[in-house]
């Protein structure tokens, strides 16, 4: 028996009105209500989720992400708070699920990137968040130091928790805007990690994302080589085109070379977070 139909039978809805997928972040569970309205229907349906999985502490409903830094739209249902620690691959990531948005669809980008990484490099992370690639990088690669800039101060004094968390040295934690800091990091890097995307809507109602304005900081703070992995998002009827004239036109001046593009996820109808690996020579 599906587990949509068990929760159908513990509570009594249609399961044809029931959450169709969710996602377990530590001990908390997230899920999305399509077609329930009703808060208490709402609250049956968390309190029937922790019946039937016990190791869940807290059942929240997210109804998706707000603003600049990506904060979670989250309203618990049932259970304990919302702070958590979540587990993947060795790493272990502090974060409370309310303030922190949390992507385990990246989860086989940040194994990717490990094994790029050439020993002895230094790396920024221009948004490192709580560190999803910065902690992975110090503990598996033999990348020399890692700078993790952040500009949200709830994500970053998690990041610093982090870090302790798993034991890790060779992460220093800045707290800022990585436009704002560029002269003092200016050739600095071997490689860059552009892992963020501030999605924002057109009038159209179509969905455009800007991290290709950071470019330019970028490859300020690249040595004479190196190379950036840029993460934005596109319409699929702009892939790949409009990336690879965003970057040439960064770019100009500079030789460069596209070494990869992959789609890492579909974040809405014909729109995808992708990733471009970037070597570029100064």
């Amino acid at each position: 028996m599906s587990f949509k139909q068990k929760l159908s039978e513990k509570t009594g809805i249609d399961k044809k009105l029931l959450p169709s997928s969710y996602q377990i972040i530590g001990d908390v569970l997230l899920l999305k209500f399509m077609k329930i309205k009703s808060i208490k229907q709402k609250k049956k349906v968390a309190s029937a989720i922790m019946k039937l999985l016990p190791y869940v502490k807290t059942v929240c409903e997210i109804s998706g992400v707000e603003k600049e830094f990506r904060t979670p739209k989250v309203k618990k249902l049932a259970g304990n708070g919302t702070e958590t620690i979540h587990k993947e691959h060795g790493i272990l990531y502090k974060l409370d699920v309310s303030k922190i948005m949390f992507s385990k669809g990246n989860l086989n980008e940040r194994q990717r990137l490990i094994t790029k990484i050439n020993p002895g490099e230094i790396i920024i992370d221009m948004f490192a968040g709580i560190g999803y690639f910065s902690l992975g990088l110090a503990k598996f690669s033999k990348a020399k130091k890692i700078m993790a800039i952040e500009k949200n101060p709830v994500a970053f004094n998690y990041l610093k928790d982090n870090i302790k968390l798993n034991k890790i040295k060779n992460i220093e934690p800045i707290l800022g805007d990585n436009r704002e800091i560029t002269e003092k990091l200016r050739s600095k890097a071997d490689r860059i990690i552009m892992g963020y995307f501030e999605t924002k809507r057109r009038t159209s109602g179509a969905s455009v994302s800007s991290t290709d304005k950071f470019l330019p900081y970028a490859i300020k703070i690249l040595k004479k080589r190196g190379i950036i992995h840029f993460h934005n998002t596109y319409k699929e009827n702009e892939l790949w085109q409009k990336p690879i004239n965003e970057i040439k036109m960064a770019c100009h001046g500079f030789t460069y070379k596209i070494l990869e593009k992959k789609k890492v996820k579909s974040i809405a109808p014909r729109t995808w977070h992708v990733v471009m690996d970037i070597a570029i020579y100064k």
